[in-house]
């Protein structure tokens, strides 16, 4: 196998990768402003966007180093090899597509592909995973998390999938190393792009951030 690509600086020092999923890209911009302006610089805009490789790559000329921008949604190698020639730092999957994970491996860029089983988790990190996103996470919850964890500890998760804002701590505590949020942190602001939608999500991120970084639930409920 070739040599597995670090993981995201950016999600591995905030634990939280933000993902702009929108009908159209044409306020996903100014949405990254806001969620990079409250912490979160981890950014998935996902191929299910119109517009979402423009964007991508503009998001990144804004942001430059204050972010990492990647691409969502990468089902083949077609959308792996668009997503590279726009920018796309790392790229995330629904799925485990092998072809897909060892690509991106060999470029030296991280793959976070879906996987929802045991097994399904084993063939994704084998290829070459940076890490294995857990989708739909919210279908068995941190219990289903735990679960994975225990007989494979060393391949580091990020629930995906219905999980929200305040459930972030909770898949956390159960053993993710991160967590991915679309729509609950969002909340429309990727279509009404205003001034107050945006500060709002700018709170809202830091108000996740200081979720994240505080103590886990069950040592604070035993002090």
């Amino acid at each position: 196998m070739t040599e597995r690509p670090a993981l995201t600086p950016q999600l591995d020092r905030t634990r939280v990768m933000a993902i702009l999923r929108s009908a159209d890209a044409t306020g996903l911009a100014a949405v990254a402003r806001a969620l990079a302006d409250g912490g979160v610089t981890c950014l998935e805009v996902t191929l299910t966007t119109s517009g979402a490789l423009d964007a991508l790559a503009a998001i990144r000329e804004e942001l430059g180093s204050e972010a990492a921008v990647g691409a969502g949604t990468v089902i083949t190698t077609g959308d792996a090899r668009d997503a590279l020639a726009a920018g796309a730092e790392f790229l995330v999957s629904p799925v485990v597509d092998t072809d897909v994970i060892r690509g991106a491996a060999d470029s030296g860029i991280p793959c976070y592909p879906g996987a929802w089983t045991a097994t399904e988790v084993c063939a994704a990190w084998r290829a070459g995973a940076a890490a294995v996103k857990l989708f739909p996470a919210s279908t068995g919850g941190p219990a289903h998390l735990r679960q994975l964890r225990a007989p494979l500890p060393d391949v580091p998760l990020v629930a995906v999938g219905g999980v929200g804002v305040d459930q972030a701590r909770d898949y956390l505590d159960a053993g993710a190393h991160a967590v991915g949020i679309g729509s609950p942190l969002l909340r429309g602001a990727d279509r009404n792009p205003a001034p107050d939608a945006l500060d709002a999500l700018t709170t809202r991120a830091r108000t996740l951030l200081d979720t994240i970084r505080a103590e886990p639930r069950a040592q604070k409920a035993a002090s």
